[in-house]
């Protein structure tokens, strides 16, 4: 098995420009941060419903319409009526809890997120998960602008892409 090891300007250097800055944009729409927010607010799902109450600018079929866009550039996971996902946020348990203080426990997509997520919402977060080679816990505080708390020496974060190209996958070792 060859493992490749790339820097963050590896990756995006070889995703495109263009679609980066596309995906980016996608990620600035209003829809998007209030589908955040409410994941935040609630841990999920987030009904459609929902948004056309605190969208009130945007019909119905406005609000449906954005939110298919938003799951056909897999920001989303929209299921019928209900967005079930909005990474970084998953409303499925998962191996990687976010503790939002005293919001509670909020589900990361994958360790990736689980990290991003105190950056995001420039609070402090505490992340529980586990090491994926053997099994202990690992809890540990991620500040905002400086990071883990205290420092992690020895732990790293994977990260695996699917055969197809997709459906990645991470952890920690």
């Amino acid at each position: 098995m060859t493992v490749e090891i790339r820097t963050a300007a590896d990756v995006l250097a070889s995703e495109g420009s263009a679609a980066l800055a596309a995906r980016r944009a996608q990620r600035d729409d209003p829809l998007l941060r209030e589908i955040w927010r409410q994941f935040v607010d609630s841990g999920g799902p987030v009904q459609l419903e929902s948004l056309h109450v605190t969208a009130p600018d945007l019909g119905a079929a406005a609000v449906r319409a954005r939110a298919a866009a938003l799951d056909e550039a897999d920001l989303i996971g929209l299921a019928g009526e209900e967005i079930r996902l909005a990474y970084p946020f998953t409303a499925e348990p998962s191996a990687f809890e976010v503790v939002l203080g005293r919001k509670g426990v909020r589900y990361a997509c994958c360790a990736i997120d689980a990290l991003g997520i105190a950056p995001m919402l420039d609070v402090a977060v505490t992340v529980r998960s586990w090491c994926h080679w053997s099994g202990e816990p690992l809890v540990f505080e991620i500040d905002p602008a400086a990071g883990p708390r205290p420092a992690l020496p020895g732990i790293v974060v994977w990260v695996e892409r699917g055969r197809s190209g997709g459906d990645r996958r991470s952890g920690f070792l």
